[in-house]
């Protein structure tokens, strides 16, 4: 599949996109500005990794994400399923929103409690997701009419799905983060292959800052105290797990088995294979 994309302005700014892709093993959602989303899969598979949860997205399923940094990833097993993968996006500007509806999102207090949601596409979602797919690829059919009413119906669709009591208190919620804890980011994502500037990237941290911030929090740097905790894992699987010791450094987050032989030896003065028979 080569690479691809297509895209639909309203007032200067994309609100419909398609993107096609050959398979990758970590993106970044990119940002324009201080969006929200919603993302289809039309083809293949791929899994999306946030602050706290890990899913898995295929044409079942989509995500409603509010306006905060998270990874598109993918996994051998996803790359067997297809030539690459295609998605379809919603994006949502608070500005367009506040225009296009006329209210006001900081008059609601209203809020839900996910920053990222994965949502079953039914037969509403998926005859919308095939309505936008055809003027993302005609896209002289996609006036500024056109795209008003789309956006409209597809807010409503949230509304409804998500038993928001208006749609103004759908969107409202839908701009403003969920803080979590730093603590908690780190917990769920410490056994992930993610390098310090992409966990940084994750809790909303420049690298620098995230570093200092890792070691008031756990008094040691980040480098050393992840490793640890991945080896310490990893001795664990090797003396109650029958996989494979390259299966294992995977699975602990490492991307070469070299490197964690050589960590591993350095901490337990054996290699691995020596440590699952002693």
């Amino acid at each position: 599949m080569e690479y691809q994309q297509k895209f639909l302005k309203y007032k200067d700014r994309i609100v419909f996109g398609k993107q096609s892709m050959p398979y990758f093993n970590r993106m970044p959602k990119e940002y324009f500005e201080n969006e929200a989303c919603f993302v289809f899969v039309n083809e293949g598979e791929v899994s999306v990794r946030s602050q706290t949860s890990y899913m898995n997205l295929d044409k079942k399923n989509a995500i409603l994400a509010k306006c905060l940094n998270y990874f598109f990833e993918t996994d051998s097993k996803q790359k067997q399923s297809s030539e690459g993968i295609e998605v379809i996006a919603v994006i949502l500007h608070p500005s367009q929103v506040e225009e296009l509806f006329e209210f006001d999102l900081s008059q609601s207090n209203y809020s839900i409690n996910y920053n990222i949601k994965q949502i079953e596409v039914d037969r509403l979602l998926e005859n919308f997701k095939e309505s936008i797919n055809i003027l993302l690829d005609n896209p002289e059919l996609a006036d500024e009419r056109m795209i008003e009413t789309k956006l409209k119906e597809f807010v409503l669709l949230m509304t409804k799905s998500q038993n928001a009591p208006s749609q103004s208190d759908f969107l409202s919620a839908l701009f403003k983060p969920i803080d979590i804890e730093f603590k908690s980011t780190i917990q769920h994502n410490i056994y992930s292959n993610l390098s310090l500037d992409e966990l940084a990237r994750l809790c909303h941290l420049s690298t620098s800052s995230f570093k200092r911030k890792f070691s008031e929090v756990y008094k040691a740097s980040p480098k050393k105290y992840i490793s640890q905790k991945k080896i310490e894992k990893a001795a664990a699987l090797l003396k109650t797990d029958g996989s494979r010791i390259s299966d294992i450094a995977y699975d602990v987050g490492f991307d070469s088995l070299a490197t964690f032989n050589r960590n591993f030896t350095t901490t337990y003065g054996k290699s691995p294979s020596e440590y699952r028979l002693s």
